[in-house]
């Protein structure tokens, strides 16, 4: 075997120099830096894609709402009606209201147990991999199946149990009940929702520094204190991100509502998504809901941004 020497080497390392010039990047007509043509490939066509399948169909139910459409057939433009008929209208009232009302109830019953459930699978317990793989489960279930199968709860098993008892309000079933039967459902979201959340929260404890918990056990905190004093403050960005995305998903409760009271009883239970699409599509009511649907976007945009300036503001603290 030979092997090349090293004026072989030296002389064969110019040209490779040569042959492996990275070319000049090209300055972008829309800024002063420096970028490759590559990225443009890959995320022009992305946006554009995004932008037809998400913006166009959008600013297409915006124009409908201006008009008198049932969804098929002729329309014609009327203006601001169906936005001044939704203000008047006390079914879309009752709607807000109620859908307001559970939203803040999920959102905190979501965040209060997933974060107690976070902070205990955190610690140095036994199978910690498998409780976690456990509560995980509810969210890889479908809300409408899994929601059939509570339905059959309430009204059967439930109802019975309340009797045996002699738990009168638990006697009959809550799902055909105006004054509870918004109980099955807020249970449903919340059963489902804290899955996800703990996961967030967990990924938040995992970057906190065991040495920070060391120092503060040498100073002789107590749990409360190690969780409130370091714990929360620490993760207060992922709170933020549970916050908002549980409210959201709160706001848009659906499946819920068509899988156990189907709005019922007496359309005390519709939420704004649902009355959307059942006056939408099946009451001949499109162009009515849809301005409707565009009023829900830009109320659940203002909470938004209220929410992340007010949680902003706490993190800073």
């Amino acid at each position: 075997m030979t092997s090349a020497t090293p004026s072989a080497a030296s002389s064969a390392a110019p040209s490779l120099s040569k042959s492996t010039t990275v070319p000049k990047r090209k300055k972008s007509a829309f800024s002063d830096r420096k970028v490759d043509h590559a990225f443009y490939w890959m995320a022009v066509p992305a946006a554009i894609v995004f932008a037809v399948f998400l913006y166009w169909p959008f600013l297409r139910g915006i124009g409908y709402s201006f008009t008198n459409s049932k969804g098929f057939g002729d329309y014609k433009w009327i203006g601001f009606k169906n936005y001044g008929a939704l203000f008047r209208d006390s079914r879309v009232g009752h709607a807000y209201l109620f859908t307001f009302l559970i939203a803040v109830l999920i959102t905190m019953l979501i965040n209060a147990i997933a974060l107690f459930l976070s902070v205990a699978l955190n610690g140095r317990i036994a199978f910690k991999n498998g409780f976690r793989a456990i509560y995980f489960v509810p969210y890889t279930l479908g809300v409408l199946v899994i929601g059939y199968v509570f339905k059959y709860i309430f009204m059967t098993p439930l109802p019975s149990l309340g009797k045996t008892l002699g738990i009168s309000w638990l006697s009959q079933s809550l799902l055909t009940s105006e004054q509870y039967a918004w109980v099955p459902i807020v249970f449903l979201s919340v059963w489902q929702g804290v899955a996800y959340s703990v996961l967030i929260y967990l990924a938040g404890l995992q970057t906190i520094d065991e040495e920070i918990y060391e120092a503060a056990a040498i100073d002789g905190v107590n749990a409360w204190q190690k969780f409130w004093k370091i714990t929360f403050p620490l993760i207060g960005p992922f709170f933020t991100i549970n916050l908002v995305l549980s409210l959201k998903n709160a706001f848009n409760t659906f499946d819920q509502v068509v899988a156990l009271t189907d709005g019922g009883p007496d359309s005390k239970t519709e939420t704004v998504t649902y009355l959307i699409w059942k006056g939408g599509l099946t009451g001949g009511e499109y162009a009515y809901q849809t301005a409707n649907a565009v009023l829900f976007f830009v109320v659940l945009a203002v909470i938004a941004f209220i929410q992340l300036r007010i949680s902003n503001s706490q993190e800073k603290v």
